[in-house]
């Protein structure tokens, strides 16, 4: 029996301001639509990236890596600007 899990990554690059970034805070936006690097449109709950908020909101590019069946698994920084 195979288990060995496939993943795939997709690399983006964000600018949300920090006025931007309080409507997901709030919860009236709930997911982060983005255009990846490759052209390909990515939707992940904004709650993904909260950790990456400083007062200046979201910037910089980052790499989302998902399961076989799409499910998120990590968002990391490759580079994040101010």
């Amino acid at each position: 029996m195979n288990t060995k899990r496939h993943s795939s990554s997709i690399r983006f690059r964000l600018a949300i301001s920090a006025e931007e970034y309080l409507a997901y805070y709030q919860g009236s936006a709930r997911a982060v639509v983005v255009r990846s690097d490759d052209n390909r449109i990515v939707e992940f709950p904004a709650s993904a990236i909260r950790r990456f908020v400083t007062r200046d909101g979201i910037h910089g590019r980052f790499e989302i890596t998902f399961d076989e069946n799409n499910k998120l698994i990590a968002i990391q920084p490759i580079d994040q600007t101010r």
